[in-house]
């Protein structure tokens, strides 16, 4: 295995290693390419302690980080991923005198150009080796076999709830970008309007703001009572749904709208303003010491309260805490999670027809919600702003 350091300036010791071998200097090679890790030195520091208090608390001297949500978490927003299906192409591993970043040797020039933090070693093994072996011999100098990350997920999990200032005003970024793509594309449907047309002018916007579409979902007025609906052929009718989770320096911004090219029906607008009801009661609910699986039995009443059923949430999950996933995790009633401040959540409610869904952050005042255009309509709903459907 070979090494590389690429930046010198450290947030710990490192132990000494091998010769190492410069790699072209990264400043150049970034400033050509319009990418710069956007990594936090005084955010990565906390992260780094968080991570090491993990570690004091198990007695063991390292941990070896494998997942997208750790990774992106850890490393503040490095990309980690070739392809969007696959698992990521580098590990770290974090000890008491660093952190070693391995990854093949086909990638390790463009992550120390772009990607790597300051004070992160980089290490490569070749593209066909074992990148996890690799990865867990990077540091530990006979220390013996790092802590698995399966092993302490509840204990990562709660590091990452609490948003830190710079990844905070990075996700406040994405939220608002990916909320104008949604205004700005749905402004410009149609009735005879695809499903797939649609959804491929969302996902152009989105990569061309710099993020991946994770998930892309679009219904027309014909294929409504799908949840998850995967773009069709299907013209998009009197009305449409359109879902986005985008993906820029790790964290996931995830929004729902809705379009109409008529005035609705009565009954539509009666479950559009009930289905906001039911996420009003969810927002109330979110608040510090507040645990997920309390709050999911607040969601199920909701539901029955706000005339959908008592059943209507076995429909479709809920949602639960944002941030570097999707959502982590999402809420059920084994997830006993406690809210913090400066958490970040997206949850969706829905039911026949209906859904509401933004990505939302609880302050010391209350929730804020990121993903916001204020071109979009809007309602006030217990004293916030929520989308209303855009009617053209």
């Amino acid at each position: 295995m070979s090494q590389t350091t690429a930046d010198t300036a450290p947030l710990a010791g490192r132990r000494s290693g091998p010769a190492t071998i410069e790699p072209t200097p990264a400043e150049p090679v970034a400033a050509l390419s319009g990418r710069v890790a956007p990594a936090s030195v005084e955010d990565r520091a906390i992260k780094r302690r968080r991570v090491l208090d993990i570690l004091d608390a198990k007695g063991q001297e390292s941990l070896l980080l494998t997942t997208h949500t750790a990774l992106t978490w850890y490393l503040d927003g490095s990309r980690v991923h070739i392809s969007l299906a696959g698992d990521p192409i580098a590990a770290v591993l974090v000890d008491h005198d660093g952190d070693h970043l391995v990854t093949f040797n086909n990638e390790a020039g463009r992550i120390a150009a772009e990607e790597l933090p300051s004070g992160v070693s980089l290490h490569s093994v070749p593209w066909y080796g074992n990148l996890y072996e690799a990865a867990a011999a990077a540091g530990t100098a006979g220390k013996g076999t790092p802590l698995a990350e399966a092993a302490v997920a509840a204990e990562l999990r709660a590091a990452r709830q609490q948003l830190l200032p710079a990844e905070s005003a990075r996700y406040a970024r994405l939220s608002s970008d990916v909320a104008a793509i949604m205004t700005d594309v749905l402004s410009t449907a149609r009735p005879e309007t695809t499903e797939f047309e649609l959804a491929s002018a969302l996902a152009a916007r989105i990569v061309a703001a710099g993020a991946e579409p994770l998930v892309l979902l679009c219904n027309g007025s014909s294929r409504s009572d799908f949840r998850h609906p995967l773009a069709t052929h299907s013209p998009l009718g009197r009305r449409a749904m359109a879902v986005v989770c985008a993906r820029r320096d790790g964290l996931v911004a995830n929004i729902t709208r809705w379009v109409r090219f008529d005035a609705g029906t009565p009954e539509e607008r009666d479950a559009e303003a009930r289905i906001a009801a039911v996420e009003a009661d969810i927002f109330d609910a979110t608040v510090p010491g507040a645990r997920l699986d309390r709050i999911f039995g607040e969601i199920q009443a909701a539901y029955a309260r706000h005339g959908f059923g008592a059943g209507q949430w076995e429909l479709h999950h809920q949602g639960g805490p944002a941030g570097y996933a999707g959502r982590d995790p999402r809420v059920t009633t084994v997830a006993t999670d406690t809210v913090v401040v400066n958490q970040a959540f997206t949850w969706n409610p829905s039911g026949p027809g209906v859904k509401i869904e933004d990505t939302v952050q609880l302050a010391d005042s209350g929730l804020q919600v990121l993903t916001v255009d204020p071109r979009w309509p809007a309602m006030t709903v217990n004293g916030l702003q929520r989308p209303a459907t855009l009617q053209l």
